[in-house]
């Protein structure tokens, strides 16, 4: 039978999801936790990958699993053998064909700034000092939707087969005068895409650049030409859509 773990993981002390050699990841931490609980070897296919330093509100993986077993009581071991950085939430029964990645129809990204100096946020969000024109910033934001090829806001030498995303929400808020907000959802994300979007975003408010750079630097398809990549740290997966869950 297949299932759909439910997780959030924060990820300041985690080279990104993905499993690597020689260094520590939220899958290979998963993974050692449910194989041992279940006692056989479990293989997790995450809904995508975090880099090092991103963190998860919600994160799913489907894995497959034949033996009877208590939902409610594997979560709560789960919680109970994994780090404090890594919580389970849920265990959803899913069809046989569900895939964790390819099925989701959406995904939401948050990435929080603050702009005064705090001495406890620093883990969680991006620090930056200088004034920002939020408004000019939103209006560029807008600028997205007129868009689906988004190759300039994706890490070089990718190995993917289209740059196309479909982006259904961006926009900033400023939240207790101090924060600095950005949400954006689409069907798909490049690696490094988000990052990128809002370093060049954050150009925008600078007024280093304008609206009209702004498309320019979407249409010339050159990660050179955006802005710079913002701190992991910043940024978290907050949400994983399915048309089953």
């Amino acid at each position: 039978m297949r299932y759909f773990l439910e997780f959030a993981y924060n990820g300041t002390h985690y080279h990104g999801w993905q499993l690597q050699p020689n260094t520590k990841t939220v899958q290979e931490t998963l993974t050692h936790a449910i194989s041992t609980l279940l006692r056989t070897p479990i293989e997790l296919v995450g809904a995508g990958r975090t880099d090092a330093g991103v963190h998860a509100k919600q994160m799913f993986a489907h894995f497959d699993f034949d033996e009877p077993f208590e939902k409610a009581n594997l979560v709560q071991k789960m919680n109970s053998f994994l780090p404090e950085d890594i919580v389970v939430f849920d265990i959803h029964t899913v069809a046989d064909e569900a895939h964790a990645r390819f099925d989701a129809t959406a995904r939401t990204y948050e990435y929080h700034m603050h702009l005064f100096k705090d001495a406890f946020c620093n883990d969680l969000s991006f620090y930056h000092f200088r004034p920002l024109n939020v408004e000019l910033m939103n209006e560029a934001a807008k600028i997205l939707f007129e868009y689906e090829d988004f190759e300039c806001f994706s890490k070089t030498h990718t190995d993917v087969f289209t740059f196309n995303c479909t982006i259904y929400k961006a926009e900033w808020e400023v939240k207790d005068n101090n924060k600095l907000v950005f949400t954006v959802s689409a069907n798909r994300f490049l690696r490094n895409m988000v990052r990128a979007i809002v370093g060049t975003l954050i150009n925008v408010g600078l007024e280093k650049i304008t609206l009209d750079d702004f498309r320019k630097i979407i249409e010339s398809k050159n990660r050179g030409n955006a802005g710079f990549s913002v701190p992991g740290k910043g940024l978290f997966l907050t949400k994983v859509s399915y048309p089953y869950l």
